[in-house]
């Protein structure tokens, strides 16, 4: 029975942990891709466009393009986004979105392969630079309604020419030579930094979500092994036993009060004579139940809490 509640209260918090990273929508998805997507050279993903493979894959390469322009701090780009984002309970929505791009590749050697830029959105994981002010600032610019004292932030997304890339999509074959894209439900996603910092990027406004989670499947981890160690000291033991004698100690055992057969007059021989009772030790199972009951609510707590939003603009003039 103790293995099986280890179990059961290990599978409770992967569950948790599941909804957790689940509150990260998109983010996690890209997060995964990021762990888990098979890279190949630019090479292989060349000739998996030229043959028509559909085939889900990383390249790495330089970023290069003979039409940079020239950004705000005087650096060659490819890629430039500033969204304008005003703040609605627990997210931030755009209300303002303008992109400016040009053609590029990315480069290994001598192996090049283009970039699908208008399939860049979410996907693109680069490090933002944001400024954050109120509605007031920008009064002629924000929705109709809006109250001047909404949070409102610009968020700025650039790639540059003289940057490494890490890109994940479809190799397909196009008009000007072979190109990473989207296709189904995976986007195209390219990022200029490491894996690692691509991940905290991505959980930026979540770390005590992230912590939590990560705590859950430690805890998950802990527990479900503690069962299969468990399970398979206590399946071993009669047979260590009948091999050591010293051992013999270790393996429970229930024993008569007589070696001869005894007549009950009435009531289960199981029980006190008193009538059919309860077998074993229904006390620890009740615990147990009760155990990850508890866990599950004290988890469930703490997840609402942390996803919970923050007070919108109309709550917080309700209080004043």
């Amino acid at each position: 029975m103790a293995p099986l509640l280890l179990a059961a209260a290990g599978a409770v918090a992967l569950v948790l942990a599941g909804l957790i990273l689940s509150s990260f929508g998109p983010r996690y998805r890209i997060a995964r891709l990021l762990a888990t997507t098979r890279k190949v050279s630019i090479a292989e993903a060349r000739r998996l466009a030229e043959e028509g493979l559909r085939a889900y894959v990383r390249v790495d390469g330089r970023i290069d393009s003979e039409e940079d322009f020239e950004g705000p701090g005087h650096q060659p780009l490819v890629f430039r986004r500033v969204r304008l984002e005003a703040r609605r309970g627990n997210a931030w929505r755009p209300f303002e979105d303008h992109r400016q791009t040009v053609p590029f590749k990315v480069n290994e050697g001598l192996d090049s392969i283009g970039i699908d830029v208008d399939e860049l959105d979410r996907g693109l994981v680069v490090v933002p630079r944001e400024s954050v002010g109120t509605a007031a600032d920008l009064a002629d610019r924000v929705p109709e309604g809006t109250s001047p004292e909404t949070a409102v932030r610009a968020r700025i997304e650039q790639v540059s020419s003289v940057e490494h890339a890490i890109v994940l999509g479809y190799p397909a074959a196009r008009a000007g030579g072979s190109t990473m894209t989207s296709g189904g439900s995976r986007p195209l996603v390219l990022t200029v930094l490491e894996p690692d910092e691509a991940m905290r990027v991505l959980a930026a406004d979540g770390r005590s979500r992230t912590r939590a989670a990560a705590a859950l499947i430690g805890a998950a981890a802990v527990l479900l092994l503690g069962a299969v160690v468990w399970a398979a000291i206590t399946a071993a033991l009669p047979a260590v036993a009948g091999a050591v004698p010293a051992a013999r100690a270790l393996v429970a055992a229930a024993l008569a009060a007589s070696p001869e057969p005894t007549v009950v007059a009435g009531g289960d021989p199981r029980s006190n004579g008193q009538g059919p009772g309860l077998v074993g030790t229904p006390g620890l199972a009740i615990l147990g139940v009760a155990a990850i009951a508890i866990l599950a609510v004290v988890a469930t707590t703490i997840y609402v809490r942390i996803t919970a939003p923050p007070p919108s603009d109309e709550r917080r003039k309700s209080r004043r």
